[in-house]
C-alpha cells in the first residue's frame, strides 16, 4: 500500500489567512490524508489541532522554528501542542557557502536534534536548492552527511533537489530510513519560476515513488504557483493517487 498524502499548509498561507477553517475544511474534502502546518495564519495552535481532529486530518510533522537557544520552547511546546512526533527546521543558504560554514550549520542542527530527543520528538531538515549545490568541490549534503548526528532525519523537497542538479530519486535512495518525509511539487525546476500542480512539470514522479518503498509521507507543497492555488492543490492529489503513487482518504 502506498504511503498517505498530505499538504503542507504553507502552500495555502493567502487562503489560510483569510478562512483558516474554511481553507482546511477543502483539504479535508479534498481527500488529503494529513497537513503539516507551517504557522497558524489567523487562529491559534490549539484551534487549529481542534479542526484538523474533528476533520479527521493527521498531522504529520510541523515546520517549527529551528529548536535552539530561545526557540527551544515555542517549538517543542507547539509540538506537543499538535501531537507531532517529528519536527521539521531549515536554516539559509549564507549558511552552506564554505565547509566551515557548513560545519557550524550542522553543529546547529544537531543541537537541534539533541533538544527534540530529550523531550520524545525526532528532528528533520528541510532543504532547499542551496543544500544540493557544490561547495569547494564537494556538494554541501555529502559535507553535511559527514558532520550529522546519524539521528537527524531529512525532509527532501525533490523539486529543490532537481532545481540544484542533483537526481531526487538517487538522493532519496541514498538516504533511505533516513528520509521518512518527503516534498513534492512540481514545476520547470528552476529557482524563480512558477511552480504547477503534480503532473504538469518535468519532475519525474515514478523515478521517486520507484525508490520510496521507506517513506512515510509523501507532503505536497507549492511555494508559488502559476494558476488558482486551491486549484492546483487538488490537481496534485489527483495525479498522485489516480496514479497509485500515494494513498488518500
Amino acid at each position: 500500500m502506498p504511503a498517505p498524502i498530505a499538504l503542507q499548509l504553507y502552500t495555502l498561507r493567502e487562503a489560510a489567512a483569510a478562512d483558516y477553517e474554511g481553507t482546511v475544511r477543502k483539504v479535508a474534502d479534498i481527500g488529503y490524508v494529513g497537513v503539516e502546518p507551517a504557522g497558524f495564519p489567523g487562529t491559534t495552535i490549539e484551534a487549529g489541532k481542534k479542526l484538523f481532529d474533528d476533520l479527521g486530518l493527521e498531522v504529520c510533522s510541523a515546520h517549527l522554528p529551528l529548536p535552539v537557544g530561545d526557540k527551544v520552547q515555542e517549538s517543542l511546546e507547539t509540538a506537543a501542542a499538535l501531537g507531532v512526533t517529528r519536527v521539521v527546521a531549515g536554516q539559509g543558504p549564507d549558511q552552506f557557502t564554505t565547509r566551515d560554514q557548513i560545519k557550524a550549520a550542522c553543529d546547529t542542527f544537531n543541537e537541534a536534534s539533541a533538544n527534540c530527543t530529550d523531550k520524545g520528538f525526532a528532528f528533520g531538515i528541510h532543504n532547499h536548492w542551496w543544500e544540493f549545490l557544490e561547495v569547494e568541490g564537494e556538494l554541501v549534503y555529502k559535507q553535511m552527511l559527514e558532520h550529522l548526528a546519524p539521528e537527524v532525519l531529512f525532509q527532501v523537497d525533490a523539486y529543490w533537489v532537481q532545481t540544484a542538479g542533483p537526481d531526487p530519486a538517487a538522493v532519496i535512495a541514498e538516504l533511505g530510513s533516513r528520509a521518512p518525509l518527503i516534498h513534492v511539487k512540481d514545476g520547470p525546476c528552476t529557482r524563480k519560476e512558477d511552480m504547477q500542480a503534480l503532473g504538469e512539470g518535468v519532475t519525474d514522479f515514478k523515478s521517486i515513488i520507484d525508490v520510496g518503498e521507506h517513506v512515510d509521507w509523501w507532503i505536497v507543497e507549492l511555494d508559488r504557483c502559476a494558476t488558482d492555488m486551491m486549484e492546483a492543490v487538488e490537481k496534485s492529489y489527483t495525479f498522485m493517487t489516480e496514479k497509485g503513487y500515494a494513498r488518500g482518504r
